[in-house]
């Protein structure tokens, strides 16, 4: 195979894709652009640039240098056509979703969820007249039944938080093309060194790279990343991009742009007008975590494992929710779709209950607790007395987190410190 031909590997990409010496400086390490605006060459430049006709900078909060750099490598980890910065995310998906939904539409999305984006979807989307119908990824049917007229997206997680379980990708993208919309992945927890969403019929892959891409715990971001697959035009379902904006002279921005129209939508129509700009520091900061994802993911993912080999032979522990375990209920699917490493975040049940939740969480050490996941260091939380203390004993069953919960995320620390840590706060 010629040089021109080679495709890098992915550990090349995590620190290569899109970035090159400054031009004007010769830094090797990507500068923080860290200005609003930026110089036109003349006024026909800045007619062009405005009107889409030519790539380049007009403001910070539509497109920044630094953060270029983030989309064009991120895109390349997924595997898409091109990708969007933005400030994190939960903004991430507030845009994605305005480009695809009207006053009225309705998607489908996974009930295995990080608890933030149930509520978003619950409450806040209700504000812009989108309305989620909820499925269970354990049973694909579910997914087939919900879809109606209305419908516009289905959403799912790859590896959803808090529980360990892996989503069938496969199966719910087979649902999404028989419905003629586009399946959205958030990929967050896996990152793409473990899975690739897009290679098993994702359209559209979300992050947020506040987690395990930054994976520093400095850093709040979001990125949208188009797979290039879904043709926008097909059945007329979405105005946004298959219309003619007023905006644009009339373009029609999936004729203009092709198979990256919808990252170009997310940009010119909603980062543009919704303004959740990724700060270019923050991206700076994220790239940087990047260089060293495929070291740290599979550092997470061992450690993550060991720990819970580990809990599942304890006295106190009632169960273990990690699909990496061989006697797991999606092992299977382990397997298929993260084959590397089940990741790093996991949740236990105690013996104890509640009370023994909330005796743990006090007792570590080494662990940090609070409401993160990600981070280079390990991480703990009893969501029954933090983050979901609000909902009944029932509603807390029903969305993972019961009174005998607690989540873990697994940092890079020598595992015989993280499993004496478990030891000493579960003997106290």
């Amino acid at each position: 195979m010629a040089d021109a031909e080679r495709i890098p590997g992915f550990a090349t990409l995590s620190i290569h894709a899109g970035a090159k010496p400054d031009p004007t400086t010769g830094a090797r390490a990507t500068p923080i652009y860290q200005t609003t605006s930026f110089v036109f060459d003349d006024v026909d430049h800045a007619a062009s640039l405005f009107g889409l006709q030519a790539f380049g900078n007009i403001y910070t909060r539509i497109g920044n240098p630094t953060c270029a750099v983030l989309e064009e490598r991120v895109a390349a980890l997924e595997g898409g056509t091109a990708g969007l910065a933005i400030a994190s995310g939960h903004a991430a998906q507030v845009v994605v979703m305005h480009a695809l939904m009207m006053p009225g539409d309705e998607f489908i999305a996974s009930k295995k969820l990080y608890g933030g984006s149930i509520n978003q979807f619950n409450h806040s989307y209700k504000n812009f007249g989108w309305n989620v119908v909820w499925a269970d990824p354990d049973d694909i049917s579910t997914f087939e039944k919900a879809v109606t007229p209305k419908t516009k997206a289905i959403f799912i997680e790859s590896l959803a938080n808090p529980g360990g379980i892996v989503t069938d990708i496969e199966a719910i993208a087979t649902v999404a093309r028989k419905a003629g919309v586009p399946l959205i992945v958030d990929n967050t927890l896996a990152t793409p060194y473990l899975c690739k969403p897009i290679d098993y019929g994702a359209d559209i892959v979300v992050h947020s790279l506040t987690k395990f891409l930054g994976g520093h715990g400095n850093s709040i971001g979001g990125m949208i990343v188009d797979a290039g697959t879904f043709n926008w035009s097909r059945d007329r379902k979405y105005p946004m991009l298959c219309e003619p904006r007023p905006e644009y002279s009339g373009m029609v921005l999936h004729e203009t742009f092709g198979n990256f129209a919808f990252a170009i939508a997310c940009r010119v129509l909603g980062l543009r007008d919704l303004g959740p700009a990724l700060s270019p520091f923050n991206a700076f900061l994220i790239l940087t975590g990047i260089e060293t994802l495929s070291l740290r993911m599979q550092r997470h993912c061992d450690n993550a494992l060991a720990v819970a080999e580990w809990l599942s032979q304890r006295p106190e522990v009632a169960w273990v929710s990690y699909p990496g375990l061989a006697n797991d209920k999606y092992s299977a699917l382990a397997r298929k779709y993260v084959p590397k490493g089940s990741g790093a975040v996991f949740t236990f049940g105690l013996k104890g209950g509640y009370d023994a939740g909330v005796k743990l969480v006090s007792n570590v050490k080494l662990f940090s607790h609070l409401a993160n996941i990600g981070d280079t260091r390990s991480l703990i939380i009893h969501p029954a007395s933090t983050t979901h203390r609000q909902l009944s004993d029932a509603q807390k069953v029903q969305a993972g987190a019961g009174p005998d919960v607690v989540r873990l995320s697994i940092g890079l620390e020598d595992r015989n410190d993280i499993v004496a840590d478990l030891e000493q706060a579960l003997t106290a």
